[in-house]
């Protein structure tokens, strides 16, 4: 359903990548990890489904006040369209939609990975976790190139030192063109990192999230680390 909307305010939560605060229309309902069609006012009568509209992960959690998801701001006619928006712009939005859900059997891990901006729909499950405390245990795998491109990592970092059921397990591809410090791992998400996170996780369900490359080769990786295909879930993300 079509609702009319804001821009509240905006955020750079990492190098090129922005994440904006939308006002909340009253009733509206969404599960952690579900996405929405952000639609931008006064669209070209000529311009095409993809100028108007976009699909984006729901960053914040189902209690928050406002809505606020996060984007690479590439260059797209869309994303110029949006960078343009001063806030308190009107804008509508359509959802919620999407079946990327954390699993309700709490004896069962929830295993999270994400390359990038795939980390989207996982902040909302993690930020759900924190204002519902639960025994379930959650594990986030992340990769990313650089410290400066990896959008809410401080943010994670204060999870994992504050929540008991929470482990984060980040990592860097290409520290040699990062001018941060980064004391943590570094190289791909393989089958020995998956294994060394989740070696003492129950029975875990798997959850992957991020450019279609990205998605396909973690599949290929969790089949390599012995995880039934029945256990893993996934959604790509496109031009992101």
């Amino acid at each position: 359903m079509i609702q009319d909307s804001k821009i509240l305010s905006r955020q750079e939560v990492a190098q090129g990548t922005m994440a904006f605060h939308l006002a909340k229309p009253s009733g509206f309902s969404f599960r952690p990890g579900q996405a929405f069609e952000v639609l931008l006012p006064n669209a070209a009568p000529e311009a095409s489904g993809e100028d108007r509209g976009h699909a984006f992960s729901i960053v914040s959690a189902p209690h928050e006040e406002e809505l606020v998801f996060a984007t690479r701001m590439r260059d797209s006619a869309y994303k110029r369209a949006l960078r343009a928006l001063p806030d308190g712009a009107e804008l509508d939005i359509d959802g919620p939609f999407g079946s990327l859900i954390l699993h309700k059997n709490p004896a069962r891990a929830g295993v999270m990975i994400a390359g990038g901006i795939g980390i989207t729909p996982f902040m909302s499950m993690i930020r759900h976790a924190r204002h519902n405390p639960s025994e379930q245990p959650l594990a986030l795998l992340y990769s990313n190139r650089r410290p400066e491109d990896a959008a809410f990592l401080d943010e994670l970092q204060v999870y994992a030192r504050t929540l008991r059921s929470f482990a984060l397990h980040a990592t860097m591809t290409d520290m040699a063109n990062s001018t941060r410090p980064w004391d943590g791992a570094t190289g791909l998400i393989d089958a020995a990192f998956v294994h060394r996170a989740t070696a003492q996780l129950p029975d875990p369900i798997f959850y992957v999230s991020g450019p279609p490359g990205m998605v396909q080769a973690m599949r290929h990786t969790l089949e390599q680390a012995g995880i039934d295909d029945e256990d893993v879930r996934s959604e790509e993300f496109f031009g992101y």
